[in-house]
């Protein structure tokens, strides 16, 4: 009952708030659909517990409830906070996962009030206020977890330095995990470009394409579900290249994978252009299909970008060929071009300004005449079918030779345009860029699925530092490198300030400095999952694993929460604290095992590859489920013995034996 009253309430909020359903809402349900049903499961179990151990059945209604309406209550507004350092960043987190906070918020608050009011009253709507009788009572239930954190307790301090021995070790594992911006994704569709030789006829360019397309099938095999091929200029094709110049020596190739095979892009993509690089006068580069989700996050379709930028082009051009020699080394980059590979051969027309006020005849009449030769001129309409169609007069293919001797109309006479200019071929930049006033040029590449992404760059820029910079030049990362720097830090402060918000929520529900530093000490033992998920799965950290490390640090907290809680009220009765702690282990080891089940159980399906954005949703997921399976373990093991130790420092502190820290 908790989750459909909770969502529906939560559309409510959406509406108001308006918010729509997309990609991010919905995702954002499916992260708190586990969440949704934790303050009912609390609450519910404390009413069974009362009435299993023989307390009235309205009394164990009403104090069911008020002994963990303070506990859900900050656990729940514990987990909401960590949300808001993520709606008011800047840039792409802020502006992607907004909404998906929002919605995790709502769901939130609306299962609070069902677990408050809704719950409660169900429950004595529907069932018997006949009293049952039962075999066991709950602590007998966990009779194991009762020996076992007794004699823990007595041994704290080896616990409390394995756990430290333990955060210490995956603290060390986090350099050897890696860092990216975002997840690879699991595309099926890459293409394949290809440049010949120019003025290579469009007959051999078709006949170079078919060869290829005969190569990639006989590579991949039965890994291809399509291929689309297109040689030669199309600008209206859905193959059309736009980041290269196209002409008659060019070529696409569109390759559409099964998708028993989609999760070996990476692989088919190096396999093809080791192949087919071994093909002279063949240039080969690949464009990968972005999924909606990183399209919006502005994601480069080559990761590997490194900018030089200087004055001179020439300096540029040797600091380019020489980085990109040395790069084509490095093994966690393929398909290495430049910005300078694409340069198309150009005519350049120099027109000497004295040769033409000789002739008496102007530049802009030159210019004008040969636009008329080379582009045609307006003659005129005629009607064909009920329709006028324009008429243009202009020359036909011509040869460089023949662009010599284009008569030019000086005055009377007529000039050969090779007497009034200078005719040279030059081979032209494909794109000039100025970025802070300098003229930049780029190096761009693919990038290795089995290496970090932030080692890659880390060798990168180690083999570049041979490379000699003349003054005002430099050379810097950009593209993925600049976008994985900029969230992290970003991130990084979420998480931080998130910290600091749950610490203050956690005082002022306790009331005390002490404990909540108690409480606190779940994240990192959820951290020691987390570290340890990603390292055995061979995961990078990256974006999407952020965002689920910061929900760890609301999410981690509730189970401590619930137990430190009840050990105070049992100590605020007069029980003895050791007393105190084997009670309350055993009467919440029930509710927590339950929560952290659910959340888990609710996670799985974002982790399996259900969707075309699964593979970047994946990473989040896993980081809060491993999170929570060590710190729903470890809490159980080691809060019990740091409440030991600190309560006793602070008795010691003040002097005295005080129940509240």
């Amino acid at each position: 009952v908790a989750i459909p009253v909770s969502i529906i309430a939560t559309f409510n909020l959406m509406y108001f708030n308006n918010l729509t359903l997309n990609i991010m809402t919905l995702g954002g349900l499916a992260l708190g659909a586990g969440m949704l049903v934790d303050n009912a499961i609390v609450v519910l179990e404390n009413i069974t517990r009362l009435r299993e151990e023989g307390v009235p059945f309205k009394e164990a209604v009403i104090r069911g409830t008020g002994e963990v309406g303070g506990a859900i209550t900050a656990s729940t507004v514990t987990t909401i906070v960590v949300f808001l350092p993520i709606v008011y960043l800047h840039g792409a987190s802020g502006e992607m996962f907004k909404d998906q906070a929002w919605t995790v918020a709502f769901s939130l608050i609306s299962s609070l009030f069902v677990a408050m009011l809704v719950i409660p009253m169900l429950v004595s709507t529907l069932f018997s206020d006949k009293k049952k009788t039962f075999d066991m009572n709950p602590p007998l239930r966990f009779r194991w977890y009762e020996k076992f954190l007794d004699k823990t307790v007595e041994k704290r301090n080896l616990v409390i330095v394995l756990s430290i021995v333990l955060m210490g070790t995956s603290a060390l594992l986090i350099p050897r995990l890696g860092s990216e911006f975002m997840p690879k994704s699991e595309s099926a569709e890459f293409t394949v470009n290809l440049k010949l030789p120019e003025g290579t006829s469009l007959k051999r360019t078709e006949s170079t394409t078919i060869k290829t397309e005969g190569i990639i099938k006989e590579l991949l095999g039965d890994g291809i579900k399509l291929i689309y091929c297109q040689a030669g200029a199309d600008n209206n094709s859905s193959l059309s290249q736009t980041t290269v110049t196209k002409g008659e020596n060019t070529a696409s190739l569109k390759v559409i994978l099964t998708k028993d095979f989609a999760t070996k892009t990476e692989e088919a993509i190096s396999l093809i252009g080791n192949y087919l690089k071994t093909i002279p006068d063949i240039e080969i580069s690949f464009t990968r299909e972005e999924t909606a989700l990183q399209s919006s996050l502005g994601t480069s379709q080559a990761p590997f970008s490194l900018e030089v930028s200087g004055e001179d082009y020439n300096e540029l051009e040797r600091i380019v060929n020489e980085s990109k020699t040395i790069l084509m080394n490095n093994k966690g980059l393929y398909n290495i071009t430049t910005s300078l590979d694409q340069g198309t051969p150009e005519v350049e027309v120099a027109i000497d300004r004295f040769k033409s006020s000789y002739y008496n005849v102007t530049v802009e009449s030159v210019i004008n005449q040969i636009k008329s030769y080379l582009s045609g001129s307006s003659a005129g309409n005629f009607e064909k079918d009920g329709e006028m169609k324009d008429i243009t007069i202009r020359l036909g293919d011509i040869s460089l030779h023949q662009l010599r001797d284009l008569m030019i109309t000086a005055g009377s006479v007529k000039v050969p345009l090779s007497e009034l200019s200078a005719i040279k071929t030059i081979v032209s930049p494909r794109e000039i860029t100025r970025r802070n006033q300098s003229r930049t040029c780029y190096i761009y590449g693919m990038v290795n699925a089995n290496m970090a992404f932030d080692q890659i760059i880390k060798d990168a820029g180690a083999s570049l530092k041979s490379v000699t910079l003349p003054l005002d030049y430099k050379m810097e990362f950009t593209g993925e490198e600049l976008k994985r720097k900029e969230s992290m830090s970003n991130l990084s402060f979420a998480l931080l300030l998130s910290l600091i918000l749950v610490f203050m929520v956690l005082a002022a529900q306790f009331e005390s400095i002490i404990q909540p530093f108690v409480i606190m000490l779940t994240i990192p033992l959820a951290g020691v999952g987390t570290v340890l998920t990603f390292f055995f799965l061979g995961k990078s950290l990256n974006m999407m694993a952020y965002i689920g490390i910061i929900m760890l640090g609301g999410i981690a907290v509730n189970n401590a929460i619930l137990l430190i809680d009840r050990i105070n009220q049992l100590r605020e009765t007069g029980m003895e604290k050791k007393k105190a702690i084997v009670l309350a282990g055993t009467q919440r080891i029930r509710p927590i095992l339950m929560t952290s089940l659910t959340t888990i159980l609710a996670l799985l399906p974002l982790t399996i590859g259900i969707g075309e954005s699964a593979s970047l949703r994946a990473p989040m997921a896993l980081a809060v489920i491993g999170g929570l399976v060590s710190s729903t373990l470890l809490t159980l093991v080691v809060i019990p013995c740091v409440y030991w130790v600190f309560d006793s420092f602070s008795s010691w502190l003040t002097g005295a034996n005080k129940v509240t820290v």
